[in-house]
């Protein structure tokens, strides 16, 4: 005898056999091929903001209805109860509240921007006892008492991050975060401002050039050091594994010794990341001191970024000026946006070419 069907309800898609969970707007959106903005805005029945196409708002509703999504009551009321809150979360070690701290412009332009927009904000400084890892795996939950949440740092914890995301929370990382499918990011253009450095040291003369970062995957030194590559091969320089230095400890591994072996086999040019640490700038300038070299004559040296703010009172480096109060401002505008259910979309902020006293012709040039 057969079983009786379960029935469905009028207007509604039974969920897809052996879920046990809600369907989310994050997965309406991936099957739809639109931003969970868009869903936001369709299942919603927004007026305001931007305007949906009859396809767009099609395919939505087509892969609501195929996942038997409907709209969380809970999460409609929390949408409804706006309170001009915006947070502001670092994953570093203490809060970055002094000035000298690199993380600080980013502040100084979320401040103006949210002030401008008639929002107030919420600095949530549990990263201070150690980051958001140490507080338990919900750390992040008590950033629901804003309205939306910018994050701040290289390694964010992404399982809470993604629950954030996939929950509907309007979340804005601070920096190029494309692991994390739904996560909206604004970031600067390190890999075009990393290549224009080396067409520069190249411009100089410099054939072999060595790039010192640190030995991780965080998508800012990524990017540097595929635009680092880039600027070589164009230049039709070596661009082998032998022209990076990655380094867990680039302060203890970068010596004296290492760096002369460098120059015995015609390097004539160093160029170290920025990170928030500083640490591989302050190895090359330690190791090139403890070396006896004069910059830029027996070598050029270079940062892809700002040197850390205890070395800025050195003479001023070659690099680039990562425009810190642009991209905390582009991040709050992002925000407000997914806080109205509205698109938000932010291009790459460039980065400003800073001409420098460390660099120069190689050793004999001409």
């Amino acid at each position: 005898m057969d079983e009786p069907r379960k029935r469905s309800r009028p207007g509604r898609a039974p969920a897809p056999a052996g879920r046990t969970s809600r369907p989310r707007q994050a997965e309406v959106a991936r099957l739809a091929g639109v931003s969970q903005a868009t869903v936001s805005l369709v299942l919603g029945g927004k007026k305001q903001g931007a305007v949906i196409s009859e396809d767009t708002r099609r395919k939505v509703l087509e892969a609501a209805r195929s996942l038997g999504y409907v709209p969380d009551p809970a999460a409609r009321r929390l949408a409804a109860a706006r309170n001009d809150l915006l947070g502001v979360f670092s994953f570093t070690a203490t809060f970055p509240t002094d000035v000298q701290h690199s993380y600080y412009p980013f502040l100084v332009g979320v401040e103006q921007e949210a002030a401008a927009r008639g929002y107030d904000l919420v600095l949530f400084t549990g990263s201070s006892s150690g980051g958001a890892g140490a507080a338990g795996p919900d750390a992040l939950s008590r950033v629901r008492l804003a309205d939306g949440c910018v994050f701040l740092g290289r390694h964010a914890p992404a399982e809470e991050l993604r629950r954030l995301v996939s929950d509907g929370f309007p979340v804005v990382h601070v920096g190029r975060r494309d692991e994390l499918e739904g996560l909206a990011w604004v970031g600067a253009d390190y890999v075009s401002a990393s290549h224009e450095v080396v067409t520069r040291l190249a411009a100089l003369g410099h054939r072999r050039i060595v790039l010192v970062r640190e030995d991780d995957e965080a998508p800012a030194s990524t990017d540097r050091e595929h635009g680092f590559l880039k600027g070589l091969e164009e230049a039709g320089l070596p661009a082998g594994p032998e022209a990076v230095f990655r380094s867990a400890a680039p302060e203890q591994d970068l010596t004296a010794e290492r760096l002369r072996g460098w120059l015995d086999d015609g390097v004539t040019a160093f160029v170290a990341e920025e990170t928030d640490t500083g640490g591989a700038w302050r190895a090359l300038h330690a190791a090139a001191g403890a070396a006896g070299l004069d910059c830029p004559r027996d070598a050029s040296l270079a940062v892809l970024g700002n040197p850390p703010p205890d070395l800025a009172a050195e003479p001023v480096p070659t690099g680039f000026d990562v425009p810190r109060p642009q991209l905390g401002a582009a991040a709050v505008r992002m925000l407000a946006a997914l806080v109205a259910g509205e698109e938000a979309a932010e291009p790459l902020v460039p980065c400003a070419f800073r001409p420098g006293a460390s660099t120069g012709p190689p050793p004999g040039h001409g």
